[in-house]
């Protein structure tokens, strides 16, 4: 008798050196708000990514390329000034002042391919930025249905642990009473032991998944957050508006557009020259203004064309390559998280129609026990046996919303 109470107690110590309250997994201020949706953890996630913080800038370089299309000029004209003079040698008053204006023009067909250029890149900073929310869309959700499923074992390991501590009060009383022998009594002290041993793991695991999704939301997650499953897609989600392929069908025309401009760009720009001159012979003359109005156009190279050409003509080959490779991809992707779903949902039927009847065989067991027709490992072996089943609905239903997102995420859908 004396022993059982001593395992007890054991059981008791161990219980409490292990346990971690829930609340420790959340900031003291968060503790009493509401539990974060999973919509509200991804714009915390997403207002920490380096994407969000620099799009705008981005956003400011693409207008200003815009407005470079846009102007009658290549590029910003640019002075000249020049004075000669006769004083280092002849020094008979001979003077010459030249200001003169050099302003670059757009080649033929430049200046279109420029802006043309400049609006498939405004639409391809769009498209990488939906593409970057949608990839962090996807850790976002890993890290908190990983964060669901941890609490669920940790909740059942906890229900496990107060079952067998009943059962073992149960037990102590029978083992005092001659009912059961000192056997029984190590074997029920054990299940506890074993009970607090799985309540600790889980709670380490706990602790692993909150750590993940901190380090995404840059807060600590309250131990209770909302588990409640997506809304479910309709079948009629266009592939095509896929951020994945919007990303690299914009990289095409980028590309398309970037190798049409290098075909324009087969030399450097022509320049517009305007100077007005100031000069006079010797120091007795009068001074003579005259005007300049002439062309510079520089020759071509076609190596260096060549090369441009090229290279745009690869880029664009790569951007339309990996885009057919993705559209199928994402394809095989959205069969499989449709076919996931549908096997979720039948595991959950399962599952909970398996939990159902283990509970009921242990109120049967439970009584027949206390009747003394059950031996204890059968009482044990069947209480373990219903704690796994209720165990493993529990995860079928936090899978079954792990599937649905999982559907999402594959048709390129943010968190609702």
């Amino acid at each position: 008798m004396n022993i059982v109470y001593c395992l007890e107690g054991r059981a008791s110590l161990w219980l409490m050196a292990w346990a971690i309250p829930l609340a420790t997994l959340v900031f003291p201020a968060q503790a009493a708000e509401t539990p974060p949706t999973l919509k509200q953890a991804f714009e915390a996630a997403w207002a920490r990514q380096p994407e969000a913080r620099a799009a705008g800038a981005r956003r400011d370089t693409i207008g200003a390329r815009r407005q470079t299309a846009e102007s009658w000029l290549a590029e910003p004209p640019s002075l000249d000034v020049s004075y000669k003079t006769d004083q280092l040698n002849r020094d008979q008053g001979s003077r010459e002042y030249e200001a003169g204006l050099a302003m670059p023009l757009w080649l033929p067909g430049e200046r279109a391919g420029q802006r043309a250029l400049a609006e498939v890149e405004g639409a391809a900073l769009e498209g990488q930025l939906e593409a970057v929310r949608l990839r962090t869309a996807g850790e976002v959700r890993e890290a908190w249905w990983s964060l669901a499923l941890a609490r669920i074992d940790l909740e059942a390991a906890e229900a496990r642990r107060q079952n067998a501590e009943r059962l073992t009060t149960d037990v102590a009383r029978r083992v005092k009473a001659g009912d059961l022998s000192r056997a029984d009594g190590h074997q029920a002290d054990a299940a506890v032991a074993g009970a607090v041993a799985e309540v600790a793991r889980s709670r380490g695991a706990l602790a692993e998944a909150a750590k993940r999704l901190r380090s995404l939301m840059g807060v600590m997650v309250n131990g209770t957050a909302s588990n409640a499953t997506e809304p479910t897609p309709s079948q009629v989600n266009a592939r095509d508006a896929h951020p994945f392929l919007k990303e690299l069908a914009a990289r095409v025309e980028t590309a398309r557009a970037a190798r049409a401009l290098a075909g324009i760009q087969n030399r450097a720009n022509p320049e517009l020259r305007l100077a007005a001159t100031r000069d006079r012979a010797n120091s007795g003359e009068a001074w003579s203004d005259t005007l300049t109005l002439g062309v510079r156009i520089p020759f071509g190279s076609d190596s260096r064309q060549r090369a441009r050409v090229a290279t745009a003509a690869a880029e664009k080959t790569e951007a339309e390559a990996q885009l057919a490779v993705e559209q199928e991809r994402i394809a095989a992707e959205i069969d499989a998280a449709r076919q996931g779903e549908e096997a979720a949902r039948a595991r959950l039927a399962a599952t909970e129609q398996r939990a159902r009847l283990a509970n009921e065989s242990r109120g049967f067991f439970e009584k027949s026990f206390r009747l003394g027709e059950t031996d204890l490992p059968t009482r044990l072996r069947i209480e373990a046996e219903a704690a796994e089943a209720e165990r493993e609905a529990a995860r079928a239903r936090v899978e079954l919303a792990v599937s649905v997102s999982a559907l999402r995420q594959a048709l390129g859908l943010l968190p609702e």
